[in-house]
């Protein structure tokens, strides 16, 4: 049954069946199973890099029409080491994702993947195309030098110069050119007073910008140490490396691949993380997928105007 909530997810649901992944590097990978075993198979891909998964997010499925998968990525939630972020590069998550389906018995699945769990799955797709059934994505993250210079610089700052001033004066001045490595660099350093704040300033920046309306609940859960540990560090890691691509727009160059995979695209108008014009770019290079704008919504999965649009499009 769908929840009366302002979001419209499906009722709450627990796993059938949970377990651990060992892949390279020492890590060990969390999934988890929920729904129907006999259903459509349906892989969530969770953003950050670092972000895990929640419980909510079992609830954008049918539980009776799909076999939901969750994982925690390496270094991400359940998984284990926390924060590790040893062998831990795109190229490892696309090959966790691989071992995972064959462990699971699975041809071909759906991918549902928002902000950093849509840059995940269309590098996934882009590899795998056969492995694909068709793919729902929200808060399009092309991972592209402008976006970031976008979202931590030029642009984003000025619609919430409140948080902004917070989050840039934590660094001198002299390296405000580039926070992106201003931060790396402090929560690399060997002060752990240093990492720890510059960890949890991170996170909470994100928090703060990343709906239309604030939501106190994600500025408390983004300011958890243990979480930003995860998160803020291994975001970090992934944006110091431009996400181990080859090229700067690699996701688009390499598009033309997934010609046969038919999808939706979900996003926000006021997406302050992630520019809509992430999603219109993609969609040119996407023919067989559907660009759905939401007028009244950020970024979030949680804001009722995408929550409506992707149930819809499961």
């Amino acid at each position: 049954m769908m929840s009366t909530d302002d979001a419209p997810l499906y009722g709450e649901i627990e796993p059938y069946d949970r377990g651990r992944l060992s892949v390279s590097g020492g890590h060990e990978i969390y999934f988890e199973q929920c729904g129907n075993p006999d259903g459509k198979p349906a892989l969530f891909v969770h953003g950050g890099p670092g972000g895990g998964c929640t419980n909510d997010d079992r609830r954008f499925f049918d539980p009776e029409a799909y076999r939901i998968i969750l994982f925690d990525q390496r270094g991400a939630g359940r998984s284990r080491p926390h924060a590790g972020l040893r062998e831990n590069t795109t190229g490892h998550l696309i090959a966790d994702m691989e071992r995972l389906r064959e462990r699971l018995g699975i041809a071909r699945w759906l991918l549902f993947g928002g902000s950093w769990g849509s840059t995940l799955s269309l590098a996934y797709a882009e590899a795998h195309p056969r492995r694909v059934s068709e793919m729902i994505l929200r808060g399009i993250f092309l991972l592209r030098r402008w976006e970031l210079d976008w979202y931590y610089r030029d642009a984003t700052p000025h619609v919430f110069p409140e948080a902004a001033r917070r989050f840039q004066e934590h660094v001198p001045a002299c390296e405000r050119g580039d926070l992106v490595a201003a931060y790396h660099k402090r929560v690399n350093g060997t002060r752990r007073t240093t990492r720890d704040a510059a960890l949890r300033e991170w996170a909470r920046w994100e928090a703060e910008t990343s709906s239309l309306y604030p939501d106190p609940n994600r500025i408390e859960k983004y300011s958890d140490p243990e979480f930003a540990a995860a998160f803020a560090g291994i975001e970090l890691h992934y944006f110091a490396n431009r996400g181990f691509f080859e090229t700067d727009g690699q996701l688009l160059e390499r598009a033309d691949s997934m010609a046969d995979i038919p999808g939706v695209i979900v996003h926000g108008r006021y997406d302050m993380v992630c520019p809509v014009q992430n999603a219109i770019d993609l969609k040119t290079r996407w023919d067989n997928a559907e660009l759905q704008i939401v007028p009244d919504a950020g970024h979030a999965s949680s804001e009722p105007g995408i929550a409506r649009r992707l149930v819809a499009a499961t």
